[in-house]
């Protein structure tokens, strides 16, 4: 009977084991989306090139930034979608203070907010949208890039 207890006992501890590796390794394979420069074109004619991660999946747009802890200037990510809509974003296991840029499918940043870390609130755009760009919050201000600006999205497409 004490060597049926332990060998259960050591079988649990090993199933354990394994989720908790796996676990760890589907957080890890987050973090791998592929990245692109995306170049935006201020009015003024000025271009500032981003290097953004581009969330494609259901799962990647949902996990987003979350558990990042540190989003350098000049990087973010890029949500893409497959039509048209009211986007809502939020900020649910995000560390790293964000804002984000509503963009139409041509590429024309519509609105940009900041959102807190944390935050349950949503942040819902005010016009239809394709895409959402997050960046580090106050980057799109420090970079000069404002509503009306274009972004060349076709290295993302």
């Amino acid at each position: 009977m004490r060597l049926t207890k332990k060998i259960f006992l050591t079988s649990m501890l090993l199933v354990c084991a394994v989720a908790l590796f796996a676990a760890g390794k589907s957080t890890a394979k987050k973090y791998n989306l592929p990245k692109k420069e995306l170049v935006v074109t201020c009015a003024d004619k000025k271009k500032v090139t981003i290097v953004a991660e581009i969330a494609r999946s259901e799962e990647a747009r949902n996990y987003g930034f979350m558990n990042r802890k540190e989003i350098p200037d000049g990087t973010g990510m890029l949500f893409v979608f497959e039509s048209d809509l009211i986007l809502r974003f939020w900020m649910k296991n995000t560390p790293h203070p964000l804002s984000i840029a509503y963009i139409d499918r041509n590429g024309r940043i519509n609105e940009i907010f900041d959102m807190k870390p944390y935050s349950l609130e949503s942040v819902e755009a005010t016009s239809y949208a394709r895409y959402a760009l997050e960046v580090p919050q106050g980057y799109f201000s420090r970079a000069g890039i404002k509503a009306g600006d274009t972004i060349d999205l076709s290295p993302a497409l």
